[in-house]
């Protein structure tokens, strides 16, 4: 008789599971409040956690590994390696969408902060700022309010 291993079937279900399940299952895999982006985001990180859970997480030397080429590519660029650090912040690459006053303005996250009309930024408040002409938390204007976590 063989061992079935139920992992791949918790992976399918997540792609099924209504976004309130994932919530519920990052609380319980993370002993966290899920973050507040997209569900394809909670998807790839609950997989990885019920992977890591059940065969293991990467070794001590394979972390230390990724923090050298990590600080490789930096260069010992301090602020390069906060937005390496900021876990917290949304995957490069990532849209982030608002509508205001009938105008829905689209925002991608890079390596070095954020991109708006072809235009780069450090910090969404300043592309809060530009869209309302008045100061506002980016996390906040964005619907990312929960940027950091709670410690």
């Amino acid at each position: 008789m063989t061992n079935h291993d139920p992992i791949p079937a918790r992976l399918a279900a997540l792609k099924t599971a209504k976004t309130s399940e994932l919530k519920a299952q990052w609380r319980d895999l993370f002993e966290s409040e899920p973050p507040p982006f997209n569900r394809r985001y909670l998807e790839s990180r609950l997989a990885y956690r019920i992977q890591e859970l059940a065969y293991g997480g990467l070794k001590p030397e394979t972390v230390r590994r990724l923090e050298r080429l990590g600080e490789e590519l930096d260069g010992g660029d301090s602020k390069k390696r906060s937005i390496r650090a900021d876990r917290d912040r949304p995957i490069t690459g990532t849209r982030l969408l608002r509508e205001w006053q009938g105008v829905e303005h689209v925002v991608t996250v890079t390596a070095y902060g954020f991109d708006w009309q072809g235009r780069p930024y450090k910090s969404l408040s300043a592309i809060a700022r530009a869209i309302t002409g008045t100061r506002w938390n980016g996390w906040v204007f964005f619907g990312l309010k929960n940027h950091r976590r709670r410690t």
